[in-house]
């Protein structure tokens, strides 16, 4: 049996102290109320019933109109949104638990249908994505997936709005009770469209080198630092180091040097003094491991909290805190079908499987039925 003792022993995040090293990642469950894109009472039922996770960081929510890459997730730019934000929170504290919100602009990764005006999306360059769908409503409750079109490049001026718009729903995140924010750096969205030389081919003073592409990243985290306090911002970033499945490449972008590249990203979160950084593994089957002098190249580059996240077994989380190379470890399938993971790991008891056809879209089934332990003895009275 697995030694979960490293899971348990208590750290501090920035301000706060976290009673376990067991995440909640942000996980994209596509169930905000229409219209409005509003959190729900259902939504802060699935954060409460999963508040015994040491930190919880929530889906992606949009921080501006333009920034919706898929139907019905939340945002968090206007006051019904902070409200519907609200509940949420406020059941997740009662429950004892600390919860950030993802702060998320998709760019380049979206759809006219989802755009203001019908409008084509916006990115660093006008470049298409490849291989990578938005999600569109078709009907009440029904949508599809569909290729999004050629972006259209930003120009100085709204980057700098883009800046401010991040901050401003930092200030937001805190009015609605949150914790804190992570800025969603990965998985080929906007601010990984900026540092990816495929995605940014710029000419002016944010694009070319990396210092010039790591600009719009690094503009946003002073600004959103300067807005709630760098104690309560994270960061998360995708460093992939090769791609072995040409379909899953969307997960973000593979670089000419991605050891250089995200090491000097994490290079700016040092600077700024933010409490984490977050790193999402390539999470599909047979995906290669990151290279283990890259972890070493974070910890050394940085002094805050490093969570790392990426169908991680116990076993494999144990052994990379027994390490020192991470301090929390983000677990997310398992989290969606067990509500009372954290008891389960304690405990050494089996978990629920997966329902796959549930994650995006619903109600109930899938979200908030996944039941918690109960032992046999009791099972059979």
């Amino acid at each position: 049996m697995t030694n979960t003792d490293p899971y348990f022993t208590p750290l501090t995040l920035g301000r706060h102290t976290l009673r376990n090293r067991i995440v909640l990642p942000p996980l994209t469950r596509q169930r905000a109320a229409q219209p409005g894109d509003i959190a729900t009472a259902l939504m802060a039922e699935y954060y409460r019933q999963r508040a015994g996770a040491g930190f919880i960081v929530t889906e992606g929510t949009q921080i501006e109109p333009r920034g919706q890459g898929y139907s019905w997730t939340p945002g968090i730019y206007s006051m019904a949104q902070i409200e519907g934000w609200r509940q949420l929170t406020d059941a997740v504290h009662a429950e004892g638990g600390v919860i950030f919100a993802q702060l998320w602009h998709v760019g380049r990764v979206s759809h006219n249908a989802l755009q203001p005006n019908g409008d084509k999306p916006v990115a660093p360059s006008a470049i298409a994505p490849e291989k990578v769908k938005a999600f569109i409503e078709t009907a009440p409750g029904e949508g599809e997936l569909v290729a999004p079109p050629t972006p259209r490049a930003l120009s100085v001026a709204e980057i700098h709005e883009l800046v401010a718009m991040y901050a401003q729903a930092a200030r937001n995140a805190i009015a609605a009770g949150f914790d804190g924010v992570e800025l969603h750096s990965a998985n080929g969205y906007l601010i990984n469209q900026f540092i990816s030389e495929h995605s940014n081919t710029r000419t002016d003073e944010y694009g070319g080198s990396l210092h010039n592409r790591l600009r719009f990243l690094r503009e946003i985290v002073a600004a959103v630092s300067d807005a709630v306090g760098a104690d309560r911002v994270g960061v998360r970033f995708t460093p992939l180091f090769e791609s072995t499945d040409q379909d899953r490449i969307y997960i973000g972008l593979v670089e000419s040097d991605p050891h250089r590249t995200y090491v000097e990203a994490v290079k700016v979160l040092e600077q700024a003094g933010v409490a984490y950084v977050s790193i999402a593994e390539a999470d599909w089957d047979g995906a290669p491991d990151l290279p283990v002098s890259f972890r070493k190249a974070v910890r050394e580059s940085y002094s805050g909290r490093v969570i790392y996240a990426g169908k991680y077994t116990l076993e494999r989380g144990v052994k990379l805190l027994e390490s020192g190379l991470a301090d929390l470890v983000a677990f997310g399938r398992a989290f969606i079908a067990n509500p009372d993971l954290p008891q389960r790991i304690a405990n050494g008891w089996e978990l629920n499987p997966l329902d796959p056809s549930t994650l995006y879209g619903g109600a109930e089934t899938g979200f908030t039925d996944y039941p918690t332990y109960r032992p046999v003895t009791e099972a059979a009275e």
